[in-house]
């Protein structure tokens, strides 16, 4: 069985800051150990330091058996890989390589049939690919394919991956690699995208696997059925609660009380050496026998200094989402015959001023392209996917809709700083000069990123950045596509409280079953294409 060992792990940012120090925690043989966290404390860092994408700048990791890693974020629009890509991404290294080897060959073949040295290789690297466990890797692909796509593997390896839903994309992977060889696992956000019965049935393949797993999640019900242990990464280092994640919000707050009660005695044994040495520096200048009393006391006095103080407890969060929103006609959206093509029959459906809507259904019945839709009724608001449709949909007047992509996928901030992008401002959002953007980020704790390149922050505080775009756009109408998949328990909670405060009307996205408890409508959109308002929220369709 394979194991991972953390032993006083740090790592630097490009800019000087020391992301963390001195993280150490194991994950023993078929443990299921979560990483938690404020976003930007260092989770994925840390992932990417035990899969050995980048080096631990100080201590050391050490693991045994296969690795099998997913990413964050697996396909991205624009993204041309194909689903055959993606497969071979998750296997180990050696299979990967045979395979981006014969897939060479293939398309070297294809180019010119006839060519001898052309046959050769693909002869060669077929006979690579066999001996490299190739063809049991093929049993593999296909058994995946079927039970996601319900389509053999021939049929859909040269599928490209963007084609495919959030969900199918990380159902896909997930059965890969809990089903393959590899016997560490390390998954980021591996919830993320999934419907309610999808992210039931990871709870119950991770209790189930013998693998040992470590994994990011902010979702409070996976993290509750499945972590036997948590390592919490936070104030610059990490500690680990060697209980599940029930307990670990009471055991944080036990922690915390001990860090604030050794610092304060730490405190009051500074100030009586301190008041030792200067009460003995007095007297030993009129008595020359007290002199090595003093020197004494100066010694401990400085090596109590250079030895520090303890840590005090991390600060909390205090992300604070100003939703400002504005009065809008009574309707603030009516569709009628609505008919999304492929996806759903048509439908009615009206959203009144102040309604908060949560758009709740298994992946692929058409949620995403209704906020698209939607998005797309204001041709100013731009850089949103078109959506095919038939029957009507109207916005009412003064709605102004602004639109939260689950994927994160906004262009024009590629290679962008986040001062850049709040300085140059857009149609609907008014420049900030430096001292207004920074104090805009402050609110959402990314003041220490304002200089950073949107695509270099963790998916926590994209999510955070891209609200605070909506925010100071002036929206009335907010198109959240799963807003809090990647938000920390702080923001997520902190976005909660700013949607109470919105004046205006919300349509949500979810499978957070947390998060729609703050929702009065519900609008199921069912596999067989149906769409209906339901007076509770509904999973299991």
């Amino acid at each position: 069985m394979g194991y991972v060992d953390v032993a006083g792990a740090g790592h630097t940012l490009p800019d000087g800051r020391e992301l963390f120090a001195d993280v150490s925690f194991r994950v023993g043989e078929g443990a299921k150990v979560a990483l938690v966290g404020p976003n930007g404390a260092g989770k994925t860092t840390l992932l990417k330091m035990v899969a050995g994408d980048i080096p631990a700048q100080t201590g050391a990791v050490a693991r045994s058996g296969g690795l099998g890693v997913m990413r964050q974020f697996i396909g991205m629009i624009g993204d041309d890989r194909t689903l055959a890509d993606l497969a071979l991404s998750l296997v180990a290294p050696p299979l990967t390589a045979a395979g981006e080897r014969l897939a060479r060959a293939e398309a070297a073949l294809t180019a010119d049939p006839e060519a001898e040295k052309a046959q050769l290789a693909y002869a060669n690297a077929l006979a690579h690919w066999g001996e490299a466990g190739g063809y049991e890797a093929e049993v593999l692909f296909d058994t995946v394919s079927t039970l996601v796509l319900r389509l053999p593997w021939e049929q859909c390896r040269q599928r490209p991956v963007r084609t495919l839903s959030g969900g199918q994309q990380k159902r896909f992977a997930l059965e890969l690699l809990l089903r393959g060889s590899d016997e560490v696992l390390l998954l980021d956000e591996p919830d993320n995208f999934l419907d309610v019965p999808g992210k039931r049935w990871l709870e119950s393949r991770l209790r189930e696997s013998a693998k040992s797993v470590l994994f990011v999640s902010h979702d409070r019900e996976l993290l509750a059925n499945t972590a036997d242990r948590v390592v919490a990464v936070e104030g610059g280092s990490a500690w680990t609660h060697p209980g599940g994640f029930a307990s670990w919000h009471e055991a944080r707050a036990s922690r915390h009380e001990r860090l604030e009660e050794t610092r304060r005695r730490w405190d009051e044994e500074h100030v009586k050496l301190r008041e030792l040495v200067l009460t003995l520096r007095n007297k030993a200048a009129f008595n020359d026998g007290l002199a090595s009393r003093y020197q004494a006391a100066q010694t401990r006095l400085r090596k109590f200094e250079e030895a520090g103080p303890p840590p005090l407890p991390p600060k909390d969060q205090a992300v604070k989402m100003d939703l400002r929103g504005g009065r809008t006609a009574k309707r603030a959206v009516m569709c009628e015959q609505l008919e999304l093509e492929g996806l759903t029959y048509p439908f009615d459906v009206e959203i009144w001023y102040g309604d908060r809507v949560a758009v709740l259904g298994a992946n692929g019945t058409g949620k995403s392209h209704f906020l698209r839709l939607l998005a797309n009724l204001d041709p100013s608001l731009g850089g949103v996917a078109p959506v095919a449709f038939a029957g009507s949909a109207r916005l009412g007047a003064r709605v102004r809709p602004g639109h939260f992509s689950q994927t994160h996928d906004r262009p024009e901030l590629t290679g962008v700083t986040l001062v850049d992008a709040l300085w140059r401002g857009d149609e609907h959002r008014r420049g900030l000069d430096r001292a207004g953007a920074i104090k805009a980020l402050n609110r959402y704790e990314l003041a220490g990123q304002g200089d950073q390149r949107f695509g270099t922050l963790s998916g926590g505080q994209q999510a955070r950045f891209l609200v605070l775009l909506m925010e100071l756009s002036g929206a009335t109408l907010l198109l959240l596509d799963e807003p809090t998949d990647n938000l920390d328990l702080a923001s997520a909670e902190a976005l909660e409280e700013g949607l109470k405060g919105f004046d205006g009307t919300v349509v949500a996205v979810t499978h957070d079953r947390w998060f729609t408890r703050s929702f009065d409508r519900f609008l199921l959109f069912n596999r067989d294409g149906d769409v209906v308002e339901t007076p509770e929220p509904v999973w299991d369709v």
